[in-house]
């Protein structure tokens, strides 16, 4: 049709229009409008393919080279446009500029005996556009039909740049639906991976929960195979790396001071407890975020893990279960112990807590048995002792598999080494 050549553009120039808009929007699927069909290329056709099922075709180029294209009609984009965003993807879609020649030839030949009142101008033709599209955005009311008898439906589409929220927002106004819904009633949106702009070697993955925008992480090159793959989704995104925010929140109550702890020898009280950056330039742990807890007469404070971290700040740990993680070795809490187990088939009767006479310092030792051997000494802390001699809130084989655990497991998988004896005879 004489419509259609007059918009299509060769596939060798729009190939070089993609890879140079590609390197403004690393991270989006680029539609290219061509006549009455939408185009991607090469790996946005990988991706659009996937997602949409449409074809995947390889077409020639000039320089006897191919390119990978995947495209769908026009009128096709509210239904296409809404599921690569529900894929977690970015969309940008671009729209040919009209030839101004073809546009007073046709602005010239327009019936205006129609509803639109104003007259038609060359060089306010776009805000026409966008103000014919405004009142599809209310319910009550409804957009004239133009003169030239083009459809409204397909005005919503025209427009330089969109990003995918941005065009589902302008086509449906509808609240988008969540990819997943936590134990807490938050809902999680616009989780997607995407490469980064400064190292395109690395990707991160980030959502939304509640509109609330999460700071991107860093994904492991074995997640961003099973993600492309499609062999992960979403969900199993958001439990490898933002896991508290899945976790159900602890009752609000429980932030409230003092709170309880099992003691070696009653009940302990933790009166305060908070996070701070550490500020002192000549400590090794300056600019790190810490725990401060206030456990009776106590005052101690220790650098907090990410995981930590994010427990707190999410409400799914308790100060009293951080004070246990944390402070458990100091304040000699027996649950701090019980977490540390010898593997089965030790005999407790070979671990050894003695004072070195070379140092004169307490070390923890374990004697495997036959054929395994014994393990070398680790000096245990001053906190360790005192919770095995004084406070007796541990055991020695807690103490052995707190300091020796991955020595013996290694041993354990080492080959038996099995001494032969020479036996002589009388």
């Amino acid at each position: 049709m004489a419509g259609q050549k007059r918009t299509d553009i060769p596939d060798e120039t729009l190939a070089g229009q993609f890879d140079e808009m590609k390197k403004r929007h690393p991270d989006a699927i680029l539609l290219f409008r061509t006549g009455d069909t939408y185009m991607t290329y090469r790996q946005d056709a990988d991706k659009a393919s996937s997602v949409l099922g449409i074809e995947l075709r390889e077409r020639p180029l000039p320089d006897n080279t191919t390119i990978r294209t995947a495209g769908f009609p026009y009128h096709a984009l509210d239904t296409y446009l809404p599921r690569l965003v529900r894929a977690g993807l970015r969309v940008a879609i671009c729209e040919q500029l009209e030839d101004p020649k073809r546009k007073k030839k046709e602005a010239d030949g327009l019936d205006t005996s129609g509803p639109i009142k104003e007259p038609i101008k060359k060089e306010n033709d776009m805000p026409r556009k966008k103000k014919e599209k405004a009142p599809q955005e209310e319910p009550g009311k409804t957009a004239g039909v133009p003169a030239d008898g083009e459809n409204p439906k397909e005005k919503k589409s025209e427009s330089t740049s969109h990003s995918a929220g941005q065009g589902d927002a302008a086509t449906e106004r509808k609240p988008r639906e969540p990819q997943m819904v936590t134990v807490n009633g938050d809902k999680v949106t616009h989780g997607h991976a995407y490469r980064s702009n400064v190292n395109p070697e690395d990707w991160y993955f980030t959502a939304r929960i509640n509109g609330q925008q999460l700071k991107p992480q860093k994904m492991e090159p074995a997640d961003v195979a099973a993600y492309d793959k499609k062999e992960i989704g979403v969900p199993e995104l958001m439990q490898r790396y933002y896991p508290t925010k899945l976790m159900p929140r602890v009752p609000e109550e429980a932030f409230k001071y003092p709170n309880g702890l099992a003691g070696p020898s009653g009940p302990l009280t933790v009166d305060k407890f908070n996070v701070y950056k550490e500020t002192d330039e000549t400590r090794a742990d300056y600019g790190r975020y810490k725990f401060y807890a206030q456990v009776g007469d106590k005052k101690m404070s220790a650098p907090a893990s990410r995981d930590d971290l994010n427990a707190y700040f999410d409400r799914v740990a308790t100060p009293g279960q951080l004070v246990e993680r944390n402070f458990g070795e100091r304040l000699h809490l027996p649950s701090h112990y019980a977490q540390f187990r010898l593997p089965d088939g030790i005999d407790p009767k070979g671990v050894r807590v003695a004072k070195d006479r070379s140092d004169g310092k307490w070390k923890v030792s374990a004697d495997l048995g036959e054929g395994l051997g014994r393990t070398s000494k680790q000096e245990i802390s001053f906190d360790d002792g005192y919770s095995l001699f004084k406070a007796k809130s541990a055991t020695r084989e807690q103490i052995a598999a707190k300091y020796l655990g991955g020595e013996i497991a290694a041993m354990m998988a080492a080959p038996l080494s099995v001494e032969k004896s020479a036996s002589m005879k009388m």
